[in-house]
């Protein structure tokens, strides 16, 4: 389940590619399965290894050549371990919202994509997020949880204020928002309830069949109550004419520094 549309962000073969947050790695299998050259990083341990693990599975069969460019290492949202403009295409899924210096953050993603490169950020939307917090103090009061909503006026001018430019956005997984309201009501933690368990079938028939009744309702509600905002942005080229792009390769197997919360953690949207 994808959150972000990966030919608005242009991913494409031979792009170096950062999935910050990476969580299990769902948009680094997917950039890798495109041909770009992937750095997945988060601050979790048991999340680095086990998509090491994966990337090693999809080599194994045969969905990755054996010396494809893809990694995943451990690191810190605040000090990231690449030399400036080190990526073409950057996405940070579900991340900031768990980052207390969100700003940070977002510098240092920034900092790390090349002049000219895109950004993909995603994050829970508005309206969604905030009846999830009317409805359970434990869905947010956690440690590592959510420390904030952003409205997408915020989140625009906290980005741009770091050298980035919007270029559009949308909001995706109109099917999970009612699911997590569902589950705040019940309590965020009550995996077995009846109800739960029965709408948690229907978000995995979804993933897993697409079927067309759960597509067409997806479509037709991710406008409206959609669960992530996904915002759009690239950075400017050098203002300087003449000077050439200079391209770092993409570092695999850096190792990484631990650090602030950079791991979603929500389950079915996150």
């Amino acid at each position: 389940m994808l959150t972000v549309d990966y030919d608005k962000l242009g991913v494409g073969p031979g792009d170096r590619l950062l999935d910050l947050g990476c969580g299990f790695g769902r948009h680094a299998f997917e950039a890798a399965r495109r041909g770009a050259s992937v750095v997945a990083l988060d601050a979790g341990p048991d999340e680095v290894a086990q998509v090491r693990g994966t990337l090693g599975a999809m080599v194994e069969a045969g969905e990755l050549a054996p010396d494809h460019p893809a990694t995943a290492v451990q690191g810190d949202a605040l000090a990231l371990p690449f030399p400036d403009g080190t990526f073409d295409r950057v996405i940070a899924s579900e991340v900031l919202e768990h980052i207390p210096d969100d700003v940070a953050a977002m510098s240092e993603l920034s900092r790390v994509l090349r002049p000219g490169g895109t950004m993909a950020v995603t994050v829970p939307r508005c309206g969604p997020e905030a009846i999830n917090w009317a409805l359970s103090d434990e869905y947010h009061d956690t440690p590592g949880g959510h420390v904030r909503i952003y409205r997408r006026s915020t989140l625009e001018r906290r980005l741009s204020s770091t050298g980035l430019v919007p270029m559009g956005f949308h909001h995706a997984h109109g099917l999970h928002s009612p699911y997590w309201w569902l589950r705040c009501l019940v309590g965020p933690s009550n995996d077995t309830h009846p109800a739960v368990e029965a709408y948690h079938k229907i978000l995995v028939w979804d993933i897993v069949k697409a079927p067309f009744v759960t597509r067409t309702a997806d479509r037709v509600l991710s406008p409206l109550i959609g669960k992530s905002l996904v915002l759009y942005l690239s950075k400017p080229e050098r203002a300087v004419a003449g000077l050439p792009d200079a391209r770092p390769s993409a570092p695999r197997g850096v190792p990484g520094r631990r650090g602030g919360p950079t791991s979603p953690r929500q389950g079915a949207a996150a």
